[in-house]
């Protein structure tokens, strides 16, 4: 984690000392989705997990109805009425914190004048929910500064509003609800539609998560995730003609699609379909392998979870596919896959530690070669949900 003193020292050096009056300090996590991709919106268990680095906010009350916002990753920074929280694209990374405060008005709690900092440490762009760590750490914070209850599935829900109608992204709440939700050395069984979850044992002992940012800029991700969902939509109308009631492919249990897929009658559409319901399996056996912590079962099911993506569902693309077999040929890799949307973003493997490194150099200039852009590489554990940290 960031170096608290210092943050500390940079607080002051930008909002001045304020004597008696304390500074608090909280941190929300970044997230990586270990397997479950496009399950969300068909009624299937995503299977996320926090990090251990995130976005740390530093927070000091103030009694003038004005909210001070910085950050050590951007320039940007100014004081903002609370009076007057309305989306301003000039504001950039700001708005997320203005939503969180203009959504608690809305609730009705009147939020004081605070001065805030924050430092994330979650790169941008890179999959890992930079968004939802700065939402959800602003939300928790805010509401424990003003002595309000912290339901942590409460603020996952709120953060996602933000998202949807302040900020106007039509996220699903998984990236929020890991976020807050998240439990050291656990990975979390989510139904996103109902919030059913289930924390779920992952020791990595010697096994680090290892997520590849591709840097591919992704270009077809709402077309291609539109598509997709008329695909499913579809689907479910060929299939009602045995199950009648079937609204979402993830009602079906795989024995049923295998029985009946041929009721399909577009083989795109099955396949698409295909994907979804035996990803969803996936998860459900990740979890029962995971309780007996053979890694190796987890590992198996990681890559047949890339296959599927790439061969069935179609949303892998040069860059990913690359990155994941030549993440495969380095010995102590248990498994890899893409993470995320697809068309580009992140992979995530399970890597022995002693692999790590060997990694990190040989699948960077392997990658390089065959595709002319250069990979970043995190190393992760996991980590817990939001939090207050002791300064």
């Amino acid at each position: 984690m960031a170096d608290l003193q210092a943050l500390q020292q940079q607080f002051k050096e930008w909002y001045g000392e304020e004597g008696a009056v304390p500074i608090r300090i909280f941190h929300a996590p970044g997230r990586v989705n270990l397997i479950g991709e496009h399950t969300d919106y068909n009624g299937g268990y995503v299977f996320p997990a926090a990090l251990t680095f995130g976005t740390m906010m530093l927070i000091r009350k103030r009694d003038d109805g004005q909210v001070g916002l910085a950050s050590t990753n951007f320039p940007l920074r100014k004081h903002i009425s609370i009076s007057n929280l309305t989306f301003d694209p000039a504001d950039d990374w700001m708005n997320y914190p203005k939503g969180i405060i203009h959504e608690l008005q809305q609730r009705g709690l009147s939020v004081g004048g605070y001065d805030i900092l924050f430092s994330g440490a979650i790169p941008n762009g890179s999959g890992l929910s930079s968004s939802a760590s700065l939402e959800v750490v602003t939300a928790f914070g805010l509401l424990t500064m003003e002595g309000q209850p912290t339901d942590k599935v409460d603020i996952a829900l709120l953060s996602q509003k933000v998202e949807n109608e302040f900020i106007g992204v039509k996220c699903g709440i998984m990236d929020q609800f890991a976020v807050a939700m998240g439990k050291k050395d656990h990975a979390i069984l989510l139904m996103c539609d109902t919030l059913e979850y289930k924390h779920v044992p992952f020791q990595g002992g010697a096994y680090k998560l290892v997520i590849g940012n591709t840097n591919k800029k992704r270009g077809l991700v709402d077309s291609a995730y539109n598509e997709r969902r008329a695909q499913c939509e579809r689907a479910v109308r060929d299939l009602q003609a045995q199950f009648p009631e079937l609204s979402l492919l993830g009602q079906l249990t795989l024995e049923q699609f295998s029985t009946y897929q041929h009721l399909i009658k577009d083989e795109v559409v099955r396949k698409r379909a295909k994907h979804v319901v035996e990803e969803i399996d996936r998860v459900l056996q990740s979890m029962n392998v995971l309780e007996k912590n053979d890694l190796e079962a987890f590992g198996r099911l990681m890559v047949a979870s890339h296959e599927s993506l790439r061969d069935l569902y179609e949303v892998t693309c040069l860059e990913l596919d690359v990155m994941v077999e030549e993440i495969l040929k380095i010995p102590g890799v248990l498994g890899s896959r893409m993470t995320g949307a697809g068309f580009g973003g992140c992979t995530v493997s399970l890597v022995h530690e002693d692999a790590v490194a060997q990694l990190i150099e040989q699948v960077g200039r392997v990658y390089n070669e065959k595709t002319g852009l250069t990979a970043d590489f995190y190393v992760c554990d996991i980590g817990d949900g939001v939090k207050e940290i002791e300064a």
